[in-house]
């Protein structure tokens, strides 16, 4: 087993890449795509300046640690190859030890479009087979809107999502995705959200003593 710190790039077909976790948001997937249809004029300097991150697994597979909505959105466009770099070589390991190191690395998000962990074996394997998780699109909007800040805790959009799951109506998010979004902005910047990675909230209690 080797990690490195050094870059290491591959190009590799997207339909070979696998992923890490089970779902992905459509509405933020379509979001990628406007961007990449956007930059297709110049699509070599785009796909340099949005590598996949990769970990090498079992039997040489590349297994996508971010950036599983991008990678869906160039499937959904027709794009057929994608920059990886390599953040780790695991190849040696067995396939459960495999599972076990992402998963205690936080590199994997085993949980399926009701929030419900699954075994590693329900994870897809590839790309275009990630289901749609309404909340997912959601947390990713409140972020787009400012209502959290981007972080590095891994899945932070995942766990918003898990949040707003238990706050907002499932048929809301899908029939009036506005609505929820207004709703969903304020639950994020209450103050019972202040736990929440990248909370951009004010404190009652600092804002008082200021």
């Amino acid at each position: 087993m080797r990690t490195s710190r050094e870059p290491m790039l591959l190009p590799i077909q997207l339909d070979a890449l696998r992923p890490t976790q089970m779902t992905v948001g459509l509405r933020e997937v379509e979001r990628k795509r406007a961007e990449w249809r956007g930059q297709r004029d110049d699509a070599g300097k785009y796909l340099g300046r949005h590598m996949i991150p990769v970990v090498l697994g079992p039997k040489g597979k590349s297994y996508v640690i971010d950036h599983h909505h991008l990678a869906r959105a160039l499937v959904e466009e027709g794009q057929e190859e994608v920059l990886t770099t390599v953040i780790a070589d695991l190849r040696p390991l067995s396939q459960d030890a495999f599972w076990v190191f992402l998963d205690n690395r936080g590199w994997l998000h085993p949980f399926d479009e009701q929030g419900q962990r699954r075994g590693y074996g329900d994870i897809p394997k590839r790309i275009r087979d990630l289901a749609d998780d309404p909340f997912r699109s959601l947390a990713g909007a409140v972020r787009q809107a400012g209502g959290y800040a981007k972080e590095t805790t891994p899945f932070s959009e995942f766990i918003w999502a898990d949040y707003l799951r238990r706050l907002i109506k499932q048929t809301t998010v899908e029939k009036n995705f506005d609505k929820a979004l207004d709703k969903a902005l304020g639950y994020a910047r209450s103050h019972e959200a202040r736990f929440m990675p990248g909370w951009c909230g004010v404190d009652p209690d600092l804002a008082h003593h200021v």
